[in-house]
Parts: C-alpha cells; structure tokens; sequence
C-alpha cells in the first residue's frame, strides 16, 4: 500500500533537485542532433522501455528530423521497491521485426545493466541494421554487468531518483525534473 496521503507527503519525499527541466531539454535537443548526425536521413525505430522511458522517448522524438517510427517494450527489475530484484522479465515485446530497422532503444536509466544488457542481446539477435542506446541516466557505481550505452545524456552517482518518467511506487514519473527520493 502507498504511504501517500496528501500533497504534502508527495513533496516530503522529493529529498532535492539534481537535474533541472532546463537541463534536461537542453541535453535533449543535443541527443537529438546526435541521432540524427548518426542515421544522417536514414528512418529509425525508437525502442521506448517501459514505464520509465516514456517521457524521455516523447521528448526526443520530438527532437529529431530523421524519419521514426516508434516501439514499445516493458521490462521489469524493481517492481515496486527501491532495490531491484536483480531478475529481468521481459513483460511485452516489440510488435515489430526489426530486420529492417535502425534501431535506438531509448532507456530511462542504468543502473545495474542487467536490464538493458539483456534487451540489447535479445534485439541483436533478431538482427536489426543497426542498434544504438541512449539512455537519459546512467549510474556507472552500480553497474554489475559490463554495459555502456552509446549515448548517456546524464552520470549521477548512486541515488535512488525519481521524476521525469522515474518513479517510486508507480509515482512522481510527472515531475518535469530529476530528483533524489527521500527513502526515509
């Protein structure tokens, strides 16, 4: 059950701002002209992971000129704690085949790799054209797998953190911002 009652107990768990919505759109919009330097013209399938990644997707598909179509997946590690389980489920799968497609998977966060480590294995071996990662936080201090994405936008040290997508317990994924949970 949630221990959110009122505003007021939404606001007390915002322990601080550590990424601003002007940051964030100013790296945006450079993660854009990136992708687009990359496929130069050429269209891309934007691979969202679900939930977190949603808003970070919108936000650069916004920002690119290149031609994308868009995808979904939804993997799961932390179900509704502050720890992740260390299990990876894959809990709804691209519709698409993306043997034709430049693929970008547009990630949210990592932090231990384990996610994205599997997703990109499992994507590559359905043998796309290409496949790049972006993702909008990585937490390099909590990594257990070797995995670098190609395109962090953002390196935050190991804080749980919430807002722009990123949430606590199905919350805060509507700050505008990126933030340090107060666990206490």
């Amino acid at each position: 059950m949630n221990e959110i009652k009122s505003v007021a107990d939404f606001e007390k768990k915002i322990k601080r701002v550590i990424i601003t919505k002007e940051e964030i759109a100013q790296a945006i919009e450079k993660a854009g002209k990136e992708i687009d330097k990359i496929y130069d013209g050429r269209p891309i399938l934007l691979v969202s992971i679900l939930k977190g990644a949603f808003v970070f997707m919108a936000d650069i598909c916004r920002s690119v000129s290149v031609p994308c179509e868009i995808g979904f997946m939804c993997a799961k590690s932390y179900y509704s704690g502050t720890v992740s389980s260390g299990v990876v489920q894959i809990t709804m799968d691209l519709e698409q085949d993306i043997s034709n497609y430049h693929v970008v998977i547009i990630e949210d966060i990592i932090d231990t790799g384990r996610t994205l480590n599997d997703i990109v294995k499992l994507l590559k071996g359905r043998n796309p054209l290409s496949l790049h990662v972006f993702t909008l936080l990585d937490k390099p201090d909590r990594h257990v797998v070797d995995f670098k994405a190609d395109y962090s936008l953002f390196t935050i040290p190991d804080l749980f953190v919430i807002g722009y997508g990123l949430d606590c317990g199905e919350l805060y994924r509507s700050l505008p911002y990126i933030a340090e949970y107060e666990e206490k």
